[in-house]
């Protein structure tokens, strides 16, 4: 790695929007596991409160570039899907 500043800079932000990253995703990850066993339990204020969160997040995430859009966009179509089967 060449040792000028604004290398150095740029391996500085980059971990921190790594770290940034991963949290987001680790929080996603939780949140869309709860919904899911939300849904098993059949909860249906549970899973609709959960779900509204999941789809808040996902927007989020889509809209600052921690996941591609389309994903976002597939994720929100399965969780509605499991909505509308309660």
């Amino acid at each position: 790695m060449s040792g000028n500043r604004s290398a150095m800079k740029r391996v500085r932000t980059d971990a921190e929007k790594y770290l940034r990253n991963r949290a987001r995703k680790a929080t996603l990850k939780t949140l869309e596991k709860n919904f899911r066993t939300a849904v098993e339990a059949k909860d249906k204020e549970k899973s609709a409160e959960l779900g509204k969160e999941c789809f808040s997040k996902l927007d989020k995430a889509a809209k600052v570039g921690t996941i591609p859009k389309n994903k976002a966009s597939n994720k929100k179509s399965q969780i509605s899907k499991l909505l509308q089967a309660l």
